[in-house]
C-alpha cells in the first residue's frame, strides 16, 4: 500500500500529473514539509514514463501567498540517522542561515532540474515563495486578476530564488523586486513573467489544454528540447544566480529592516507586523500601463 502525501495532492491522468499545493487555510505557505513532499512528487512524475507534464497548481484562495513565516512543519530531518544528539545547524549565522535557504531551494530546483515540463497555474495571491515555484516551472498561466509580487523584499531579505531577470529583464526586475509591489496576472503577460494570462473561469481548461498538446509528444522529446532551453538559462547564469540569491537573502536577514521586522513580529504578532509594514505601500501595486498617479490613501488612479 503507497503512503499518501499530507501537503499536497498527486493525481495522474490522460499522460499528466496535476499536483495540487494542499494548505488552503493557510493560503498554500510553503512550509519546508510541503517543499519536501512537492520535490518528491515531482521526481516521482518525472521517472513514469506514462507522464508527459506536470501541472502545479493550489487549494483554494491562492496558488501561493508564499513561504511559512511561522515556522510550522519545518521538521524535515536531513539524513535517516538525524540525531538529537548531534550539534546541528541553526540559523544564527550567514554561513547556516545561508545553508537552510540552499536545502530549501534544491525542492524547488526539482522544477528546473527535472527532465519534463512543468506548467504553472496560477490564480489568486502568487506572492514571494510562490513566484519562486511559478517562475521555477517551465510555463506559467495565469488568471488575468492573479496578484504576483514579492512583498518581503521591502524589510525581510532578499529573494532566495530569482529567475525574473531571465523573464522580464533588468529593469523590471528591479523595479518589482525592490519595492515588491505587485501586478495583475494580464501586467505580468504584458512584461512577459507569465507566459499569458487569461479570464480566471476559463484557466484550468486552458492549461489542460496546453497538457493535451504535450500529451501527443514523445516525452523523450520533450526533456530533449527542455534541457535544451534550460542549459541556454544555465549558460546565461541561471543555476549560479540560484545559489547567489540564497546567499544574498541570508545576508538581507541580517540587516537592521530585517531585525526591525523580526522585533516587530516578537512585539505585536506576524499579521500585525505584516500590516506595518505594507500598509505604507498603499494597494502595493505597480503601475504597469500608463503613468503612476496614486490618490490620498497611495492607491494607483487608474483611466487618467
Amino acid at each position: 500500500m503507497t503512503q499518501e502525501f499530507t501537503r499536497i495532492e498527486y493525481k495522474k491522468y490522460d499522460g499528466r500529473v496535476r499536483i495540487t499545493l494542499n494548505r488552503p487555510d493557510k493560503m498554500n505557505a510553503l512550509s519546508l514539509g510541503l517543499q519536501s513532499e512537492l520535490c518528491e512528487a515531482l521526481w516521482e512524475a518525472d521517472n513514469d514514463k506514462d507522464v508527459h507534464c506536470v501541472i502545479l497548481c493550489g487549494r483554494g484562495r491562492a496558488f501561493s501567498a508564499g513561504y511559512d513565516l511561522t515556522g510550522a512543519d519545518k521538521q524535515v530531518p536531513v539524513s535517516r540517522i538525524a540525531s538529537g544528539e548531534n550539534n546541528y545547524r541553526g540559523m544564527k549565522g550567514i554561513d547556516d542561515d545561508a545553508w537552510q535557504l540552499e536545502r530549501a531551494q534544491r525542492f524547488r530546483m526539482a522544477l528546473f532540474d527535472m527532465h519534463k515540463p512543468s506548467i504553472a497555474q496560477v490564480h489568486g495571491y502568487c506572492l514571494a515563495g510562490g513566484t519562486d515555484l511559478a517562475l521555477l516551472s517551465d510555463m506559467i498561466i495565469a488568471a488575468d486578476d492573479a496578484t504576483i509580487g514579492f512583498p518581503p523584499a521591502r524589510n525581510l531579505g532578499t529573494l532566495p530564488n530569482n529567475m525574473w531577470i531571465y523573464n522580464i529583464g533588468p529593469q523590471w526586475s528591479k523595479r518589482l523586486t525592490m519595492t515588491g509591489d505587485t501586478i495583475t496576472g494580464q501586467e505580468a503577460a504584458h512584461l512577459g513573467l507569465v507566459m499569458k494570462s487569461v479570464p480566471g473561469d476559463l484557466l484550468e481548461s486552458e492549461v489542460e489544454s496546453l497538457a493535451d498538446r504535450f500529451a501527443r509528444i514523445d516525452p523523450e522529446l520533450l526533456s530533449a528540447n527542455k534541457r535544451t532551453i534550460n542549459i541556454a538559462l544555465e549558460l546565461m547564469g541561471a543555476r549560479t544566480l540560484q545559489r547567489l540569491a540564497a546567499e544574498m537573502d541570508a545576508r538581507g536577514h541580517h540587516t537592521a529592516a530585517a531585525d526591525t521586522f523580526v522585533g516587530a513580529v516578537q512585539e505585536h504578532g506576524l499579521k500585525e507586523a505584516l500590516r506595518m509594514r505594507d500598509e505604507q505601500f498603499g494597494d502595493g501595486r505597480a503601475a504597469v500601463f500608463g503613468p503612476d498617479i496614486r490618490d490620498e490613501r497611495g492607491h494607483l488612479v487608474e483611466d487618467q
